[in-house]
């Protein structure tokens, strides 16, 4: 099965007082790029989370947006520095031996001071945060993937169609071919009769002249590769993985038979069917840019 480079997908999860939704999208990209956004609090997981979506995903754009909440986040515990304060009244006593001043500080007053009472934030498990946080990409992952097949099956319908009707062109050309060859030799024989009037004309002249013109405008092989390039192509539709990459190589090499027809096509009808067979060309190409 091929996947198109364009996907969307979407998972949400709520558990007790926490909710996470992942959303993905993906357009077409010659690599894999990830832009990733998310809680500043997920950020420790983010290389965790680019493995997760190698497995899913190698090539093309993609976009994630995490969301979470977590309501018992907002629990926090007053934390006691007694070292600290241990010091701060040091100091106060010292002052006050210095100066002769008595030592009013209270409790109260010296609660307030700097780090000596802190609020700190309950820490939760890290890695069952991770699987919670893991099992919702991959749900979304899967989704992706699903429209990504979808995509692909219709792609690979169209370019298969495609495929066919540059088959029916090529047949065209090989056909005609052989026809201009004779077409020409009788324009030649009408043409020296005209001109020598009942003057014998010599056949071996005549016989090299078509075989020069004939090598000239051959297209035999040029017509098995692209044969040979449009047969590949089909087989690789039919096979699993990223095949986008593969399938770009072959669209250029039936462009270049293609030109090269084209440039030797000394006949009307030909030439239109070449132009025809470059257009049918680029239209694989372009539908070949969205194949992971």
């Amino acid at each position: 099965m091929i996947k198109s480079m364009t996907g969307f997908g979407r998972y949400e999860i709520e558990e007790g007082q926490r909710k996470i939704c992942v959303e993905m999208k993906s357009v077409n990209h010659r690599y894999l790029e990830t832009g990733i956004r998310m809680p500043k609090k997920l950020n420790l997981f983010e290389a965790r989370i680019r493995d997760v979506l190698k497995k899913y995903v190698q090539r093309g754009k993609l976009d994630v947006f995490i969301t979470y909440e977590d309501i018992s986040e907002n629990k926090v515990s007053l934390k006691y520095n007694p070292e600290l304060a241990a010091e701060y009244m040091g100091i106060f006593d010292q002052m006050s031996s210095d100066f002769g001043i008595k030592n009013d500080v209270t409790i109260s007053l010296l609660s307030k001071y700097p780090e000596v009472i802190i609020m700190e934030e309950q820490s939760g498990d890290e890695e069952e945060l991770w699987n919670f946080i893991k099992s919702t990409i991959e749900q979304t992952c899967k989704r992706f993937v699903d429209t990504r097949i979808i995509e692909g099956e219709n792609l690979k319908i169209d370019l298969n169609s495609k495929l066919n009707n540059m088959l029916e062109l090529v047949n065209f050309i090989e056909v005609r071919s052989p026809q201009i060859i004779e077409e020409y030799r009788t324009k030649i024989e009408n043409k020296v009769k005209e001109l020598l009037a009942d003057t014998t004309i010599d056949k071996n002249l005549l016989a090299a002249e078509v075989i020069i013109y004939a090598d000239k405008i051959c297209v035999d092989e040029e017509i098995v590769r692209l044969r040979s390039h449009v047969d590949h192509a089909q087989k690789c539709l039919a096979q699993e993985g990223g095949i986008g990459r593969k399938l770009d190589f072959i669209a250029q090499e039936m462009n270049r038979e293609a030109n090269t027809i084209l440039s030797k096509a000394n006949d009307l009808e030909i030439s239109n069917k070449a132009i025809d067979l470059k257009t049918e060309i680029e239209k694989v190409r372009e539908q070949i840019q969205n194949i992971e």
